[in-house]
């Protein structure tokens, strides 16, 4: 068993019709590029009437039909934010959260210790995040359920140096069940790609069609800190 082996994540993709959300941080084979990527999927109808919007530190959900949201507090909120020259990105309003926290001088981890899963029962979605740093070096956390019952909650972090060629993939579930299994173990090793353009429309193009709903791709240039960025979303045909 090789466990030091890098898979291809567009592979991992597409072999799995439902890994939910999704963070993917790391760094590109030349070492010059920070990568982030976040993806959204979605099995009902007010989860699929969602867009990713720009915002001026980040992106935000938002409906597409308004008169077809039903209830936006697990759908709507702000899963990317810059702070300082670091990113925030995550599955819901816990990005908030670690922001506030991070401005006071205080950690993820002390962050994600006020929060726990979403109460979504029975399936109790995790809640994922990433900080990425200005150095390259990342963390990757997610908080999930105990047990069935949601009665409590554990709480993972995982903490990874800057290393060319390497990402590391987190996703809210194992597949695609009733109740949809929750993700287990630690973030995927997956090979990253100097190209931004090649490395998104990867991902998108290996979502499952029916599911996917939005894709958000950062790649941060680690000496200046300069950054582009690029955005997928389902209803608008991109």
């Amino acid at each position: 068993m090789d466990i030091y082996r890098i898979d291809a994540l567009n592979e991992k993709l597409a072999n799995n019709t439902y890994p939910g959300r999704g963070i993917v941080l790391g760094i590109t084979p030349n070492g010059k590029y920070t990568v982030a990527a976040y993806f959204i999927m979605g099995r009902s109808e007010n989860s699929r009437n969602r867009v990713f919007v720009e915002e001026p530190d980040g992106i935000r959900t938002e409906a597409y039909d308004p008169a077809k949201l039903a209830d936006p507090s697990l759908i709507i909120y702000h899963p990317v934010r810059t702070i300082g020259r670091g990113l925030i990105v995550t599955n819901g309003d816990q990005t908030d959260t670690i922001w506030t926290h991070l401005a006071q001088g205080l950690s993820l981890e002390q962050a994600l210790r006020t929060r726990e899963f979403e109460p979504d029962g029975p399936n109790w979605t995790p809640r994922i995040s990433g900080l990425l740093c200005p150095d390259g070096s990342y963390k990757l956390s997610i908080l999930k359920s105990a047990d069935p019952e949601g009665s409590a909650c554990t709480r993972h972090f995982f903490d990874y140096p800057p290393i060319a060629g390497l990402g590391h993939f987190l996703h809210t579930y194992v597949c695609d069940g009733n109740p949809i299994p929750t993700f287990q173990g630690e973030p995927e090793r997956v090979a990253m790609c100097d190209d931004m353009d090649s490395f998104a429309a990867g991902i998108w193009e290996n979502l499952n069609p029916n599911n996917k709903i939005s894709l958000y791709v950062r790649y941060t240039d680690r000496a200046t800190g300069e950054s582009r960025q690029k955005i997928y979303n389902k209803h608008h045909g991109e």
